[in-house]
Formats: C-alpha cells, sequence, structure tokens
C-alpha cells in the first residue's frame, strides 16, 4: 500500500508590533523572518527529497504567505480551504501582549464560565472536526505523494492531540507547535500509522518575537521553557533540522481508532 504523508505546518513568524491577538482579523502578514522561515521550510523540503504534491493553506494571509515558497519550490499553485483558518476567539483584537491582564478585566469574566469547550472561542471539538476534515480530503488526490497544510498553532496542536488520543484541553504553554514548524502524519490509505513533529526553520527560532505560548524541540535543546516569554527562544544544534520524535511522550497511541484523521 502507497504511503501519504500530510505536514500540517504552522505559518511563520508574523510582523505584530503592537502586539495584537490578531486571530482571523484581515491584515496581518509574515515580518522578515516569518518570509526566511518559509523560505526555509520551502528549502529543506525540497533539499531533503520530500515529494511535496499539493499545498494547500488557510486563507489569512500569514497562511498563504508561509506556503508560497514551498508551492514554487515544487512547481505548483497553492489553494485555500477555510477549514485550515485560525480557531475563532472573543479576544482578538485586544494588545494583549502588552499587558496580559487585560483579559483579567472583569468585562471579559463570562468568557470564562467554561474552559472546556472553550467558552472564550471556537470549542475545540468543532475545531478538530473541520481540521481533520481537511487532513481527509487532502489524502486522495495526493495518494502515494507528500501535501503541504498551512495552518495555525491551536488548529493543528488540537487535531494532534485528538490523533494522540489525549484530551483537548490543554495548557497552551505545553503546545508543541513553533513557528513554522511541522507536524507530519503518515498514512496507508487512510489509516494513520505515523505522527512526527520536526522544525525545519528551528534555528531561525531564537530570533523570534512571537508571545504565543509554547515549547519546541529548538527551545528544549537549551532547557529553555516558554510560556509569556518570546515563544521558541533558543535555537536547534547546529546543521539539525529540529526534528523531534514524540514516541516517547507516554501520551497513548497516535490513533486510539486506527483510522485516518
Amino acid at each position: 500500500m502507497a504511503r501519504t504523508t500530510i505536514h500540517l505546518m504552522r505559518h511563520g513568524e508574523v510582523h505584530n508590533p503592537e502586539g495584537v491577538l490578531y486571530g482571523r482579523l484581515p491584515g496581518y502578514h509574515l515580518s522578515s523572518l516569518g518570509r526566511q522561515m518559509a523560505e526555509q521550510v520551502a528549502d529543506v523540503l525540497s533539499a531533503s527529497g520530500h515529494d511535496i504534491a499539493a499545498v494547500i493553506t488557510s486563507p489569512l494571509e500569514r497562511a498563504r504567505e508561509s506556503g508560497a515558497p514551498t508551492a514554487t519550490a515544487f512547481g505548483l499553485t497553492p489553494r485555500t480551504d477555510a477549514r485550515l483558518i485560525e480557531a475563532g476567539n472573543h479576544f482578538e483584537g485586544i494588545p494583549v501582549n502588552r499587558n496580559r491582564w487585560v483579559l483579567a478585566h472583569p468585562e471579559h469574566w463570562r468568557y470564562y464560565l467554561n474552559p472546556l469547550r472553550p467558552s472564550w472561542g471556537e470549542p475545540y471539538t468543532e475545531l478538530v472536526e473541520r481540521v481533520s476534515g481537511a487532513v481527509r480530503d487532502a489524502i486522495e488526490p495526493v495518494e502515494g505523494r507528500e501535501a503541504l497544510l498551512v495552518s495555525h498553532q491551536l488548529p493543528v496542536w488540537a487535531t494532534r492531540l485528538w490523533l494522540e488520543g489525549r484530551p483537548l484541553v490543554h495548557d497552551p504553554r505545553h503546545r508543541q507547535c513553533s513557528l513554522a514548524s511541522l507536524t507530519s502524519l503518515t498514512f496507508d490509505d487512510r489509516t494513520l500509522v505515523g505522527l512526527s513533529y520536526w522544525e525545519p526553520a528551528g534555528d531561525l527560532l531564537r530570533r523570534a518575537e512571537d508571545m504565543v505560548p509554547g515549547t519546541s524541540a529548538a527551545a528544549e535543546a537549551t532547557g529553555r521553557v516558554t510560556g509569556l516569554a518570546p515563544v521558541d527562544g533558543a535555537s536547534a544544534p547546529a546543521g539539525s533540522t529540529g526534528a523531534v520524535d514524540p514516541a516517547g511522550t507516554g501520551d497513548g497511541p497516535a490513533d486510539p481508532s486506527g483510522t485516518a484523521a
């Protein structure tokens, strides 16, 4: 049976000097560093013999710009899929990175009633349903080859949690989905047989000013754990793409049902 790989990529760094939680807002483009990250992902995929047959992105600018270099490198015309868009969030538009306590204002309290849903944004179950649908639909057209799907941190991370049989409710500081990272899903037909995580642009992460919480192989390599500090503040070892084998996490099988996303 031919194996098919779907790479879920998080976009590169965004130009966001005001520290706004931009969510689905239009007009947020990659920074100069973010463009370098996207180019490096394309270079690594091309140089390491990957066979990308489709590039599909979230409709938001930062995702389309992140996928463009890979599409060019493989002679493809990228397309968008609305199911890959960022998670809905009540707080978008608020400059949270200047002062995180702004989210503790009493006017927002009603949105914290149910962290399991979560009540401040799109339910995790709906998020996973749409992203996994985009993954399913990407498999057949590239059967036996690979596709790059460019999305956002929470959609990618929630989908991985679901595939690994872990609770969708989580601490955002522990998300392993750094800027321009790839969460790669390997299928036999439509059965998931492998899941891996890697950071082709890991050596650029130390320069990032993105404030979204999370962890990365690059950060963990030097013992730096990121929370509300700039994400991914350390680089991978020299010459490394930042590859990580998640098999040792002890968090359960890659797919508890044995079926595709």
